[in-house]
């Protein structure tokens, strides 16, 4: 059984210096929310009912308005949650439920229904992917599944399950990818092989080059609390550039795989990296961002120390 030294990722929340407009919450007497901006004109009127805890006066953050939760007045789309707006006020799109809430962001885009359709939308509100499957996962390693023609069943539970339907594979552009033969450069995904999705100009390369002078430690760190002993190179991990530079957010994001080309599942090993290619920090989830050094070696210390706990753990670190 495998146990992560943090918890399933979520959204990073990680804010950048980037001059914006001052938005803010607000809380009508029906106890619905809406958002004004600093002069009280009011950007979206106030017609959610919502579940998170949103205090009046609270301030926007990021690069898009999220309402978590109904509109008054309006039945929802069937499985999504909640409502996006730019932050000028314009509705964007409803984000896919999942997890009892709104879908996360994964390699720098989150899915959103419309019309009973899945697509793709990225930190800024932008359509990536139209929405034109009846189902599609999470994007892992450059890659989401999709499915025509499938339902949903609720199990025993009170989850609901994928069933029937036509499946395949689509890459960051939203095209079909078809399996290919096993080769040195292809990536297994669910037991078939698909050309590796991920390519790099000089500066990209070099970026990657640094995590991967820290492989061992970090492979090391990642896998101190696995129960089942492991070889050297089931422990190797794999560093990957999932996102790039663009407008309100100027990093590369780097994430963190495990063998099985899956997400290390742990926000404290995705990585984002200056545009310029020379500052590196670590996204951890409830900071803004902390330097890789320094995130290197309070991780080490929380290693060396439930090593010390747990002397009969079977991946030791390395001396």
């Amino acid at each position: 059984m495998k146990k992560i030294l943090l918890f399933i990722s979520l959204v990073p929340m990680i804010s950048f210096s980037q001059k914006k407009d001052v938005l803010k919450y607000f809380i009508s007497k029906d106890s619905l929310v809406g958002v004004k901006n600093q002069e009280g004109k009011i950007i979206v009127p106030a017609q959610f009912k919502i579940f998170s805890n949103i205090e009046n006066g609270e301030l926007v953050e990021g690069e898009t308005i999220h309402f978590d939760g109904s509109k008054k007045g309006e039945e929802s789309e069937k499985n999504a949650w909640g409502y996006v707006y730019d932050r000028k006020g314009n509705f964007l799109y409803q984000p896919f439920l999942y997890d009892n809430g709104a879908d996360y962001f994964e390699e720098g885009v989150r899915r959103f229904v419309k019309n009973g359709k899945v697509g793709f939308a990225d930190r800024n509100g932008k359509i990536t992917i139209e929405p034109i499957h009846d189902f599609v996962s999470q994007f892992n390693f450059g890659y989401a599944s999709f499915c025509d023609g499938c339902d949903w069943e609720k199990t025993d539970d009170e989850h609901k399950a994928i069933v029937g339907g036509d499946w395949g594979m689509m890459n960051f552009k939203g095209e079909i990818v078809q399996p290919i033969t096993k080769s040195e450069n292809a990536v297994e995904i669910n037991g078939k092989y698909y050309p590796n999705p991920f390519k790099y100009n000089e500066k990209e390369k070099n970026i990657l080059q640094f995590f991967e002078k820290y492989n061992k430690q970090l492979s090391d760190i990642y896998y101190v609390n696995y129960y089942n002993k492991l070889s050297e190179n089931e422990k190797k991990l794999f560093f990957e550039i999932v996102e790039r530079p663009k407008e309100n957010f100027p990093y590369f994001q780097i994430n963190t795989y495990d063998n099985g080309k899956m997400n290390s599942g742990s926000s404290r090993f995705n990585f984002i990296v200056s545009e310029d290619g020379k500052n590196f920090y670590a996204s951890d989830y409830d900071v803004e961002k902390i330097p890789f050094e320094k995130w290197l070696k309070k991780e080490m210390k929380e290693a060396e120390e439930f090593q010390k706990e747990h002397p009969d753990n079977p991946n030791k670190l390395s001396k």
